[in-house]
């Protein structure tokens, strides 16, 4: 993510963020997720927010490699969860073979929809042969901006799985919600885990 709006939205909100969404225990898609990854393997957490997820995977014994485009997210992961998180948005994706796991939760969905096909390749070349990839989408059509002003891309179901294909993962589970987001309006979303 490189849209200096959405940063500065979650710059000046990341505490309010931290609470709000704040879980001490992995929920059904994390815990999927970690099962799908041989244990105590390499994940990189995409987008990783105040870390609360990065934390539960080193919990559970696994290495994280945690990243946000957002300082105030990583000052707040460090803090409050130990996590040793670094600045970096979707650009600095690079590598061949170095995880056995991406967490890519609601991250993907702030860049820009001309840029999702590269950012997958990406981060397909990063996983090792045989991860796992877990992504999560808002559901919709093109990109707009939402009520605090982030820039969201949506996407329907066919149309995020034709680009994973594209970019070589296989699908392997789909599930389909709507919760409210930071905004407070309740949105569709879609969450998908994949094999690299």
């Amino acid at each position: 993510m490189s849209d200096k709006e959405t940063i500065d939205v979650y710059n000046a909100r990341a505490a309010t963020y931290a609470d709000t969404f704040a879980r001490t225990k992995p929920d059904a898609d994390l815990l999927a997720f970690m099962d799908a990854v041989i244990p105590k393997g390499h994940i990189l957490d995409l987008g990783c927010g105040p870390g609360n997820s990065a934390a539960m995977m080193q919990a559970a014994g696994f290495t994280v490699e945690a990243t946000d485009a957002s300082p105030e997210m990583i000052r707040i992961a460090r803090e409050q969860h130990k996590v040793d998180a670094r600045l970096a948005t979707f650009e600095d994706i690079a590598g061949t073979d170095i995880f056995d796991g991406i967490w890519a939760n609601f991250s993907l969905l702030h860049a820009p929809k001309a840029d999702m096909p590269r950012h997958l390749s990406a981060l397909r070349k990063a996983l090792k042969p045989g991860g796992i990839f877990h992504i999560g989408l808002k559901i919709g059509d093109n990109a707009n901006r939402d009520k605090i002003g982030r820039l969201y891309s949506y996407y329907q179901e066919d149309e995020l799985k034709h680009l994973l294909a594209n970019a070589g993962f296989t699908p392997r589970t789909t599930r389909l919600g709507a919760e409210p987001g930071m905004d407070g309006t309740v949105a569709p979303f879609i969450i998908v885990l994949s094999d690299g």
